[in-house]
């Protein structure tokens, strides 16, 4: 009992680090002067990431490579089955042709370029520079061209970050620390009980990486969306999705693999990169045909993704 007890409670203390890891940091930028919208579109939103790219790394640096893909590819599958899915029965989510045109559409080709820059079995340094390279020029292209949308997310990251403003230096900073602590000490447990349970199973560590895990480190997008979904906010439930999947590959592979290569196994090839793929393309047509997605459309993703888990075990 004890691996699962200790799994869980990494978890617990991953997702608690992201939290503080964000409050903390939200509180000293807003200090600085930093404005809501600048802290939403940045710390906030790569905050909330937190937990997959500190998992993503330790697992690379312990030689645990399907963990640390699967963590990433299960994710952007949740996301969209799941996360989306279960967002879907909750409200409709109306969708905009801002996101069909950008977001779905780069979603889509960073999907695809990871898949491609994948087949040769690794993503070494160099594929790493050039997919958090990228990251970098996506949002110095929203910070630049994208400004209508930042004046809009003011509001939104006003209400959010209102409770931080009133920190003290000393609790911000103190934290901005117990955050990256937490982050640290709750990616260890999970990624040393994860294979120990995998062992003790005789499960792969893919299988573990693309399930457990990548539905754990996915909390905050779920809770997030469908918080977002029940007040109606369907823009942001989208968003939110779409956005944490391009954040996924291009800062969290990227940065891991410039850290450490990591190595591609072919059951990821021949079948979840396979999956991720497919779920993004069949959100399109989904999205496309009413401009929505409404309860059947996400009984439909929801049905996808308990068909993915399925086959997978």
């Amino acid at each position: 009992m004890t691996p699962y007890l200790f799994l869980i409670l990494g978890l617990a203390i991953l997702l608690l680090g992201g939290k503080f890891l964000v409050d903390g940091a939200s509180s000293v930028a807003l200090k600085l002067g930093l404005s809501a919208g600048l802290i939403g579109l940045t710390i906030v939103s790569f905050g909330t990431s937190a937990p997959e790219l500190l998992v993503s790394i330790n697992a690379a640096l312990k030689g645990n490579a399907d963990i640390s893909i699967g963590n990433v590819v299960g994710s952007n599958i949740a996301n969209i089955g799941l996360v989306l899915g279960l967002s879907g029965l909750f409200y409709p989510i109306l969708i905009s042709r801002q996101h069909l045109r950008f977001d779905y559409t780069l979603m889509m080709i960073v999907t695809v370029v990871f898949y491609l820059l994948s087949l040769n079995s690794q993503i070494g340094l160099w594929e790493g520079i050039l997919l958090f390279g990228s990251f970098i020029a996506f949002n110095a292209y929203l910070f630049r061209n994208l400004g209508s949308g930042i004046k809009e997310g003011v509001k939104e990251a006003d209400e959010e970050l209102e409770e931080v403003k009133s920190y003290s230096w000393l609790a911000s900073v103190g934290l901005f620390l117990a955050g990256i602590v937490g982050l640290y000490f709750g990616s260890e447990l999970l990624v040393e009980n994860a294979v120990l349970i995998s062992r003790e199973f005789g499960i792969s560590e893919r299988v573990i990486g693309v399930t457990v895990i990548a539905i754990g480190t996915s909390l905050p997008e779920l809770i997030t969306s469908i918080l977002a979904a029940l007040s109606k906010k369907t823009d942001l439930a989208l968003g939110n999705i779409l956005g944490s999947n391009i954040l996924n590959i291009l800062s969290i592979i990227g940065l891991t693999a410039i850290i450490k290569p990591i190595g591609v196994s072919d059951a990821f090839l021949s079948s979840d990169f396979l999956w991720m793929i497919g779920f993004s393309a069949i959100l399109f047509p989904l999205m496309k045909t009413k401009m929505k997605i409404s309860y059947f459309e996400g009984l439909i993703l929801l049905a996808c993704y308990i068909a993915y888990i399925f086959f997978l075990i």
